[in-house]
Protein backbone atom coordinates (compact mmCIF):
# COMPACT_ATOMS: atom_id res chain seq x y z
CA UNK A 1 0.00 0.00 0.00
CA UNK A 2 1.14 3.57 -0.59
CA UNK A 3 2.30 5.30 2.55
CA UNK A 4 0.25 8.39 1.71
CA UNK A 5 -2.91 8.78 3.75
CA UNK A 6 -6.20 8.24 2.00
CA UNK A 7 -8.14 11.46 1.40
CA UNK A 8 -10.85 11.92 3.99
CA UNK A 9 -14.45 11.19 3.10
CA UNK A 10 -15.71 12.95 6.21
CA UNK A 11 -18.19 15.00 4.15
CA UNK A 12 -19.61 11.98 2.38
CA UNK A 13 -22.83 12.11 4.41
CA UNK A 14 -23.32 15.86 4.35
CA UNK A 15 -25.95 17.27 2.00
CA UNK A 16 -26.12 20.70 0.50
CA UNK A 17 -29.36 22.52 -0.11
CA UNK A 18 -29.73 20.89 -3.52
CA UNK A 19 -28.64 17.45 -2.41
CA UNK A 20 -25.09 17.48 -3.84
CA UNK A 21 -21.67 17.77 -2.26
CA UNK A 22 -19.37 20.55 -3.35
CA UNK A 23 -15.64 19.70 -3.46
CA UNK A 24 -13.49 21.43 -0.85
CA UNK A 25 -10.34 23.25 -1.85
CA UNK A 26 -7.37 21.68 -0.06
CA UNK A 27 -5.88 23.38 2.96
CA UNK A 28 -2.50 25.14 2.49
CA UNK A 29 -0.89 23.47 5.46
CA UNK A 30 -2.24 20.08 4.43
CA UNK A 31 -0.76 20.37 0.94
CA UNK A 32 2.58 21.60 2.27
CA UNK A 33 2.70 18.63 4.63
CA UNK A 34 1.77 16.25 1.82
CA UNK A 35 4.44 17.70 -0.47
CA UNK A 36 7.06 17.39 2.25
CA UNK A 37 5.90 13.84 2.96
CA UNK A 38 6.19 12.90 -0.73
CA UNK A 39 9.71 14.32 -0.95
CA UNK A 40 10.72 12.59 2.26
CA UNK A 41 9.31 9.27 1.07
CA UNK A 42 10.93 9.65 -2.34
CA UNK A 43 14.31 10.35 -0.81
CA UNK A 44 14.11 7.18 1.25
CA UNK A 45 13.43 5.20 -1.92
CA UNK A 46 15.89 6.87 -4.27
CA UNK A 47 18.69 4.64 -3.01
CA UNK A 48 16.71 1.60 -4.18
CA UNK A 49 17.31 2.61 -7.81
CA UNK A 50 20.34 3.26 -9.96
CA UNK A 51 20.80 6.82 -11.18
CA UNK A 52 20.21 5.84 -14.82
CA UNK A 53 16.69 4.58 -14.02
CA UNK A 54 15.84 7.66 -11.96
CA UNK A 55 17.09 10.06 -14.62
CA UNK A 56 15.06 8.26 -17.28
CA UNK A 57 11.91 8.55 -15.16
CA UNK A 58 12.53 12.27 -14.83
CA UNK A 59 13.23 12.64 -18.56
CA UNK A 60 10.02 10.87 -19.54
CA UNK A 61 7.93 13.00 -17.19
CA UNK A 62 9.59 16.14 -18.55
CA UNK A 63 9.02 15.03 -22.16
CA UNK A 64 5.32 14.45 -21.56
CA UNK A 65 4.93 17.81 -19.79
CA UNK A 66 6.68 19.79 -22.55
CA UNK A 67 4.91 17.82 -25.29
CA UNK A 68 1.51 18.53 -23.78
CA UNK A 69 2.30 22.22 -23.31
CA UNK A 70 3.28 22.41 -26.98
CA UNK A 71 0.11 20.53 -27.96
CA UNK A 72 -1.98 23.11 -26.13
CA UNK A 73 -0.16 25.87 -27.99
CA UNK A 74 -0.66 24.23 -31.37
CA UNK A 75 -4.33 23.59 -30.63
CA UNK A 76 -4.83 27.23 -29.70
CA UNK A 77 -3.50 28.44 -33.06
CA UNK A 78 -5.59 25.95 -35.01
CA UNK A 79 -2.92 23.44 -36.05
CA UNK A 80 -4.64 20.68 -34.05
CA UNK A 81 -8.39 20.13 -34.33
CA UNK A 82 -11.07 17.96 -32.79
CA UNK A 83 -10.90 16.74 -29.22
CA UNK A 84 -7.66 17.14 -27.31
CA UNK A 85 -7.30 15.91 -23.72
CA UNK A 86 -4.03 16.84 -22.03
CA UNK A 87 -2.13 14.85 -19.40
CA UNK A 88 -0.48 17.74 -17.54
CA UNK A 89 -0.31 16.92 -13.82
CA UNK A 90 -0.75 13.17 -14.24
CA UNK A 91 2.68 12.32 -15.68
CA UNK A 92 3.81 10.30 -12.67
CA UNK A 93 1.02 7.78 -13.23
CA UNK A 94 1.89 6.51 -16.70
CA UNK A 95 5.65 6.95 -16.30
CA UNK A 96 5.74 5.12 -13.00
CA UNK A 97 3.44 2.33 -14.17
CA UNK A 98 4.99 1.73 -17.58
CA UNK A 99 8.50 1.71 -16.15
CA UNK A 100 7.51 -1.45 -14.25
CA UNK A 101 6.60 -3.54 -17.32
CA UNK A 102 8.44 -5.13 -20.24
CA UNK A 103 8.44 -4.01 -23.84
CA UNK A 104 6.28 -6.99 -24.87
CA UNK A 105 3.55 -6.19 -22.35
CA UNK A 106 0.34 -4.50 -23.50
CA UNK A 107 -1.18 -1.12 -22.70
CA UNK A 108 -4.69 0.15 -23.35
CA UNK A 109 -6.02 3.46 -22.18
CA UNK A 110 -8.72 6.08 -22.56
CA UNK A 111 -8.81 9.17 -24.76
CA UNK A 112 -6.26 10.99 -22.52
CA UNK A 113 -3.52 8.92 -24.10
CA UNK A 114 -0.57 11.10 -25.20
CA UNK A 115 1.37 10.31 -22.02
CA UNK A 116 0.98 6.54 -22.30
CA UNK A 117 1.95 6.67 -25.97
CA UNK A 118 5.20 8.51 -25.26
CA UNK A 119 6.02 6.43 -22.17
CA UNK A 120 5.46 3.18 -24.12
CA UNK A 121 8.08 4.25 -26.64
CA UNK A 122 6.24 6.04 -29.42
CA UNK A 123 8.20 8.94 -30.86
CA UNK A 124 7.15 12.53 -30.29
CA UNK A 125 7.14 12.88 -34.10
CA UNK A 126 4.58 10.11 -34.57
CA UNK A 127 2.32 11.42 -31.80
CA UNK A 128 2.45 15.07 -32.89
CA UNK A 129 1.86 14.14 -36.54
CA UNK A 130 -1.21 12.20 -35.46
CA UNK A 131 -2.47 15.24 -33.59
CA UNK A 132 -1.98 17.26 -36.78
CA UNK A 133 -3.93 14.64 -38.78
CA UNK A 134 -0.94 13.85 -40.98
CA UNK A 135 -0.15 10.63 -42.84
CA UNK A 136 3.07 10.15 -40.84
CA UNK A 137 1.11 9.92 -37.59
CA UNK A 138 0.92 6.64 -35.69
CA UNK A 139 -2.63 6.05 -36.97
CA UNK A 140 -1.93 7.66 -40.35
CA UNK A 141 -3.67 10.86 -39.33
CA UNK A 142 -7.08 9.23 -39.04
CA UNK A 143 -7.24 8.67 -35.28
CA UNK A 144 -6.24 12.00 -33.83
CA UNK A 145 -5.71 12.79 -30.19
CA UNK A 146 -7.87 9.98 -28.78
CA UNK A 147 -6.50 7.07 -30.81
CA UNK A 148 -2.76 6.65 -30.39
CA UNK A 149 -1.87 3.13 -31.50
CA UNK A 150 1.25 1.12 -32.25
CA UNK A 151 0.92 -2.64 -32.37
CA UNK A 152 4.68 -3.15 -32.56
CA UNK A 153 5.07 -1.49 -29.15
CA UNK A 154 2.06 -3.16 -27.55
CA UNK A 155 0.28 0.20 -27.37
CA UNK A 156 -3.21 -0.97 -28.25
CA UNK A 157 -4.82 2.39 -28.41
CA UNK A 158 -6.54 5.19 -26.70
CA UNK A 159 -10.31 4.68 -26.73
CA UNK A 160 -13.00 7.35 -26.97
CA UNK A 161 -15.83 5.45 -25.27
CA UNK A 162 -15.74 5.90 -21.49
CA UNK A 163 -14.75 2.52 -20.06
CA UNK A 164 -14.81 0.90 -23.50
CA UNK A 165 -11.18 -0.23 -23.22
CA UNK A 166 -11.74 -2.11 -19.95
CA UNK A 167 -13.39 -5.26 -21.38
CA UNK A 168 -11.02 -5.10 -24.37
CA UNK A 169 -7.99 -5.17 -22.08
CA UNK A 170 -9.57 -8.05 -20.19
CA UNK A 171 -9.79 -9.91 -23.49
CA UNK A 172 -6.14 -9.19 -24.28
CA UNK A 173 -5.16 -10.60 -20.88
CA UNK A 174 -7.27 -13.68 -21.61
CA UNK A 175 -5.47 -14.11 -24.95
CA UNK A 176 -1.99 -13.96 -23.41
CA UNK A 177 -2.94 -16.51 -20.76
CA UNK A 178 -4.51 -18.74 -23.42
CA UNK A 179 -1.30 -18.56 -25.42
CA UNK A 180 0.75 -19.49 -22.36
CA UNK A 181 2.88 -16.34 -22.21
CA UNK A 182 3.70 -14.38 -19.07
CA UNK A 183 2.78 -11.03 -20.60
CA UNK A 184 0.67 -8.61 -18.61
CA UNK A 185 -1.84 -6.02 -19.73
CA UNK A 186 -2.13 -2.56 -18.19
CA UNK A 187 -5.53 -0.91 -18.55
CA UNK A 188 -5.80 2.80 -17.71
CA UNK A 189 -9.12 4.57 -17.17
CA UNK A 190 -10.55 7.52 -15.28
CA UNK A 191 -12.65 7.30 -12.13
CA UNK A 192 -15.84 8.10 -14.05
CA UNK A 193 -15.47 4.80 -15.92
CA UNK A 194 -15.85 2.94 -12.62
CA UNK A 195 -19.58 3.72 -12.75
CA UNK A 196 -19.90 1.81 -16.01
CA UNK A 197 -21.18 -1.76 -15.91
CA UNK A 198 -18.28 -2.86 -18.12
CA UNK A 199 -15.88 -2.11 -15.27
CA UNK A 200 -17.63 -4.43 -12.83
CA UNK A 201 -18.22 -7.16 -15.39
CA UNK A 202 -14.54 -7.10 -16.34
CA UNK A 203 -13.25 -7.25 -12.76
CA UNK A 204 -15.55 -10.16 -11.98
CA UNK A 205 -14.42 -12.04 -15.08
CA UNK A 206 -10.71 -11.29 -14.56
CA UNK A 207 -10.72 -12.58 -10.99
CA UNK A 208 -12.90 -15.58 -11.82
CA UNK A 209 -10.71 -16.63 -14.75
CA UNK A 210 -7.41 -15.47 -13.17
CA UNK A 211 -6.32 -13.07 -15.89
CA UNK A 212 -3.03 -11.12 -15.82
CA UNK A 213 -4.65 -7.70 -16.14
CA UNK A 214 -3.77 -4.65 -14.05
CA UNK A 215 -6.63 -2.16 -13.88
CA UNK A 216 -5.27 1.33 -13.23
CA UNK A 217 -7.82 3.94 -12.22
CA UNK A 218 -6.32 7.38 -12.78
CA UNK A 219 -8.49 9.14 -10.26
CA UNK A 220 -8.03 12.84 -11.07
CA UNK A 221 -11.14 13.58 -8.99
CA UNK A 222 -13.25 15.06 -11.79
CA UNK A 223 -15.32 13.28 -14.44
CA UNK A 224 -15.39 16.04 -17.04
CA UNK A 225 -16.79 18.87 -14.88
CA UNK A 226 -18.33 16.73 -12.15
CA UNK A 227 -16.55 16.20 -8.85
CA UNK A 228 -16.06 12.63 -7.69
CA UNK A 229 -17.98 13.53 -4.55
CA UNK A 230 -21.08 14.35 -6.57
CA UNK A 231 -21.08 11.21 -8.69
CA UNK A 232 -19.95 8.26 -6.60
CA UNK A 233 -21.41 6.95 -3.35
CA UNK A 234 -18.25 4.99 -2.45
CA UNK A 235 -15.44 7.36 -3.33
CA UNK A 236 -12.64 5.03 -2.23
CA UNK A 237 -12.37 3.16 -5.53
CA UNK A 238 -9.80 0.67 -4.29
CA UNK A 239 -12.48 -0.70 -1.93
CA UNK A 240 -14.53 -1.89 -4.90
CA UNK A 241 -12.05 -4.68 -5.64
CA UNK A 242 -12.82 -6.79 -2.51
CA UNK A 243 -16.34 -7.32 -3.87
CA UNK A 244 -14.64 -9.57 -6.45
CA UNK A 245 -11.93 -10.87 -4.06
CA UNK A 246 -9.39 -8.96 -6.14
CA UNK A 247 -6.16 -7.48 -4.82
CA UNK A 248 -6.08 -3.68 -4.73
CA UNK A 249 -4.00 -0.75 -3.60
CA UNK A 250 -4.50 2.97 -3.09
CA UNK A 251 -1.50 4.86 -4.50
CA UNK A 252 -0.33 8.45 -4.41
CA UNK A 253 -0.32 9.39 -8.08
CA UNK A 254 1.81 12.48 -7.49
CA UNK A 255 4.78 10.26 -6.56
CA UNK A 256 6.33 8.45 -9.52
CA UNK A 257 8.23 6.00 -7.31
CA UNK A 258 5.11 5.05 -5.34
CA UNK A 259 3.34 4.31 -8.62
CA UNK A 260 6.26 2.27 -9.92
CA UNK A 261 6.48 0.19 -6.75
CA UNK A 262 2.74 -0.54 -6.58
CA UNK A 263 2.71 -1.51 -10.26
CA UNK A 264 5.75 -3.74 -9.74
CA UNK A 265 3.87 -5.65 -7.06
CA UNK A 266 0.85 -6.01 -9.33
CA UNK A 267 3.01 -7.15 -12.25
CA UNK A 268 4.66 -9.83 -10.10
CA UNK A 269 1.22 -11.07 -9.05
CA UNK A 270 0.07 -11.18 -12.68
CA UNK A 271 3.15 -12.96 -14.06
CA UNK A 272 3.49 -15.48 -11.27
CA UNK A 273 -0.11 -16.34 -10.46
CA UNK A 274 -2.15 -14.92 -13.38
CA UNK A 275 -4.02 -12.73 -10.92
CA UNK A 276 -5.45 -9.27 -11.64
CA UNK A 277 -5.08 -6.14 -9.52
CA UNK A 278 -6.99 -2.88 -9.18
CA UNK A 279 -4.83 0.17 -8.51
CA UNK A 280 -6.54 3.40 -7.54
CA UNK A 281 -3.93 6.04 -8.30
CA UNK A 282 -5.09 9.40 -6.96
CA UNK A 283 -3.85 12.30 -9.07
CA UNK A 284 -4.98 15.71 -10.31
CA UNK A 285 -5.15 17.21 -13.79
CA UNK A 286 -3.95 20.79 -13.96
CA UNK A 287 -5.77 21.55 -17.22
CA UNK A 288 -9.45 21.27 -18.10
CA UNK A 289 -11.06 18.03 -19.15
CA UNK A 290 -10.23 18.94 -22.73
CA UNK A 291 -8.95 22.02 -24.55
CA UNK A 292 -12.55 23.22 -24.92
CA UNK A 293 -13.18 23.08 -21.17
CA UNK A 294 -13.02 26.48 -19.40
CA UNK A 295 -12.89 24.71 -16.03
CA UNK A 296 -15.39 26.94 -14.27
CA UNK A 297 -16.26 24.15 -11.83
CA UNK A 298 -12.88 24.55 -10.07
CA UNK A 299 -11.35 27.57 -8.39
CA UNK A 300 -7.97 28.89 -9.43
CA UNK A 301 -6.90 28.55 -5.80
CA UNK A 302 -7.69 24.83 -5.79
CA UNK A 303 -5.61 24.21 -8.90
CA UNK A 304 -2.68 26.27 -7.63
CA UNK A 305 -2.64 24.40 -4.36
CA UNK A 306 -2.44 21.05 -6.11
CA UNK A 307 0.29 22.44 -8.32
CA UNK A 308 2.36 22.78 -5.17
CA UNK A 309 2.54 18.97 -5.30
CA UNK A 310 3.42 18.96 -9.01
CA UNK A 311 4.84 15.43 -9.52
CA UNK A 312 7.49 16.65 -11.95
CA UNK A 313 8.72 19.50 -9.76
CA UNK A 314 8.72 17.47 -6.56
CA UNK A 315 10.64 14.59 -8.16
CA UNK A 316 13.11 16.99 -9.77
CA UNK A 317 13.68 18.68 -6.41
CA UNK A 318 14.28 15.33 -4.73
CA UNK A 319 16.80 14.38 -7.40
CA UNK A 320 18.65 17.70 -7.14
CA UNK A 321 18.74 17.67 -3.34
CA UNK A 322 20.14 14.14 -3.29
CA UNK A 323 22.66 15.11 -6.00
CA UNK A 324 21.50 12.37 -8.37
CA UNK A 325 21.39 15.02 -11.06
CA UNK A 326 23.05 18.42 -11.11
CA UNK A 327 21.35 21.66 -12.08
CA UNK A 328 23.50 21.79 -15.20
CA UNK A 329 22.54 18.24 -16.18
CA UNK A 330 18.88 19.06 -15.68
CA UNK A 331 19.16 22.16 -17.84
CA UNK A 332 20.80 20.06 -20.55
CA UNK A 333 17.94 17.55 -20.28
CA UNK A 334 15.42 20.38 -20.55
CA UNK A 335 17.08 21.69 -23.71
CA UNK A 336 17.16 18.26 -25.37
CA UNK A 337 13.50 17.63 -24.52
CA UNK A 338 12.43 21.01 -25.87
CA UNK A 339 14.42 20.39 -29.05
CA UNK A 340 12.73 16.99 -29.44
CA UNK A 341 9.29 18.57 -29.05
CA UNK A 342 10.08 21.42 -31.46
CA UNK A 343 11.29 18.86 -33.99
CA UNK A 344 8.00 16.99 -33.66
CA UNK A 345 6.10 20.15 -34.59
CA UNK A 346 8.28 20.76 -37.65
CA UNK A 347 7.92 17.12 -38.62
CA UNK A 348 4.14 17.33 -38.33
CA UNK A 349 3.91 20.58 -40.26
CA UNK A 350 6.05 19.25 -43.10
CA UNK A 351 4.30 15.88 -43.32
CA UNK A 352 1.62 15.25 -45.98
CA UNK A 353 -2.07 14.86 -45.32
CA UNK A 354 -3.51 11.37 -45.83
CA UNK A 355 -4.28 10.59 -49.48
CA UNK A 356 -8.00 10.63 -50.42
CA UNK A 357 -8.00 6.87 -50.96
CA UNK A 358 -7.15 6.41 -47.29
CA UNK A 359 -10.85 6.95 -46.63
CA UNK A 360 -11.34 3.36 -47.73
CA UNK A 361 -8.61 1.72 -45.64
CA UNK A 362 -8.68 0.56 -42.01
CA UNK A 363 -12.48 0.67 -41.98
CA UNK A 364 -13.38 -3.02 -42.10
CA UNK A 365 -11.37 -6.23 -42.16
CA UNK A 366 -11.83 -6.33 -45.93
CA UNK A 367 -11.22 -3.13 -47.92
CA UNK A 368 -14.25 -1.32 -49.24
CA UNK A 369 -14.52 -1.50 -53.02
CA UNK A 370 -15.42 1.72 -54.75
CA UNK A 371 -17.91 1.52 -57.57
CA UNK A 372 -17.15 3.54 -60.65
Amino acid sequence: MSKQARPSNSKADEKSAVGVIEPDAPDDAQLQNERDAVKSDQKRHLSDYDSKTLIELLRQMLLIRRFEEKSAEQYSIGKIGGFCHLYIGQEAVCVGALSAIRKDDYVMTSYRDHGQALAKGMSADAVMAELFGKATGCSHGKGGSMHMFDKSLGMLGGHGIVGGQIPLATGVAFATKYQGTDQVTLCFFGEAAVNQGAFHESLNMAQLWKLPCIYICENNQYGMGTSLQRAMSLQDISKKAPAYEMASEFVDGMDVLAVREATTRAVERARKDYLPTLLEIRTYRFMGHSMSDPGNYRTRAEIEKYQERDPLKVFMASMLEEKIISDGEYQDMEKKVRDEVEHSVRFAEESPLPAPEELYTDVYANPIERKS
